[in-house]
């Protein structure tokens, strides 16, 4: 099955030109994608070299800091477009290690949506501060608490996606961010009846370039909750 692995990426270069050729050794014949925000650290320049030997490695070039969802809608267009039959979301920063992705591949073919999860086996979380797994720990409890989403971890980031799922939705009407973007495709993927699996990961903390946390992308997060309660996006 064709599968498209997307990363979006703003200033990961060390990240990026080690977990591509991870990837590859994992499975050679997964194409990457990787939409990069106008990078200042030469991130995408590295993506081009590797793209000059290896064809199946992708890039998007967007010319400013548009954010997480924007990145992950353009990059699922690009995958419909190009019949992707598997599309992940992953993070370039080695906190969703490529060796799961075997695992998503495996259970991806008996369901629609596979999720990596920090929570499904107890607490599977390395180096984060307590007020940062709290926050994570809590959003999950808030979104089951008030929409009903039966997941575990509904702020994961890596996950896989079966083609005819990204068909169903209306990309065009996705404005979310961050953590509001995962709870946002995670509910409209639920309430569409689609069958969704969670897998278990352990989830470490990057070790190289900074997080894109902000007080902004928890407070969407907390809106979106409540405007998917009430059919305000749909």
């Amino acid at each position: 099955m064709k599968t498209l692995i997307i990363i979006p990426t703003y200033n990961e270069r060390e990240n990026i030109k080690k977990i591509i050729p991870e990837i590859k050794r994992i499975n050679r014949n997964f194409h990457i994608l990787v939409v990069d925000d106008a990078s200042k650290d030469g991130t995408a320049e590295v993506v081009k070299k590797l793209s000059i030997k290896d064809k199946s490695i992708k890039l998007i070039e967007r010319d400013a800091k548009y954010g997480l969802g924007t990145a992950y809608v353009e990059g699922f267009k690009y995958a419909l477009k190009h019949k992707y039959d598997y599309i992940f979301e992953m993070d370039a920063d080695f906190s969703h290690d490529p060796k799961y992705l075997k695992d998503f591949i495996y259970h991806i073919k008996k369901n629609d949506l596979v999720i990596g999860s920090r929570y499904l086996n107890g607490i599977s979380v390395v180096n984060w501060p307590l007020r940062r797994l709290m926050l994570s720990k809590f959003a999950t409890f808030y979104v089951r608490t008030i929409t009903g989403l039966p997941l575990t971890d509904a702020t994961s980031g890596f996950k896989c996606y079966k083609r005819k799922v990204l068909q169903s939705i209306d990309l065009d009407k996705i404005h979310s961010d961050g953590y509001a973007f995962q709870i946002e495709m995670h509910y409209k993927v639920w309430v569409k009846g689609f069958k969704i699996k969670e897998i278990p990961i352990i989830f470490v903390d990057r070790n190289t370039g900074s997080s894109k946390m902000s007080k902004d992308i928890v407070w969407e997060a907390i809106w979106v909750v409540w405007k998917l309660k009430f059919g305000i996006i749909k």
